[in-house]
């Protein structure tokens, strides 16, 4: 993955999908465990990511400074759902679901 880790925090901009990978979501947080595990929750019932069982990580890149982070998730959202997917490939070519314990 892509690391900008000048700051003393870590952010992370992540990509998730549902089990047919028909739906893409991107986020930011500054806990990527805990907020996958509120996706994977549904603890906000009423969310994008709830209403279309959004919850497989694919794709995240690490930042140390949340201005970075919240740029490249605005940038990262204009893409067209082919730069997406080929921002993805990139590091998970087979679109692999990611089990966040790893870190």
């Amino acid at each position: 993955m892509i690391e900008f880790t000048e700051g003393i925090y870590t952010f992370y901009v992540y990509i998730l999908t549902n089990k047919r990978r028909t739906v893409l979501y991107t986020g930011v947080t500054n806990n990527l465990h805990r907020r996958l595990f509120q996706h994977s929750t549904k603890q906000n019932e009423n969310s994008f990511t709830a209403k279309y069982n959004v919850e497989f990580l694919i794709y995240y890149e690490k930042f140390g400074w949340i201005q970075q982070a919240i740029e490249r998730e605005k940038e990262i959202k204009n893409f067209s759902r082919s730069k997406k997917i080929d921002l993805i490939r990139a590091f998970n070519p087979n679109l692999e679901f990611w089990n966040y314990l790893f870190e």
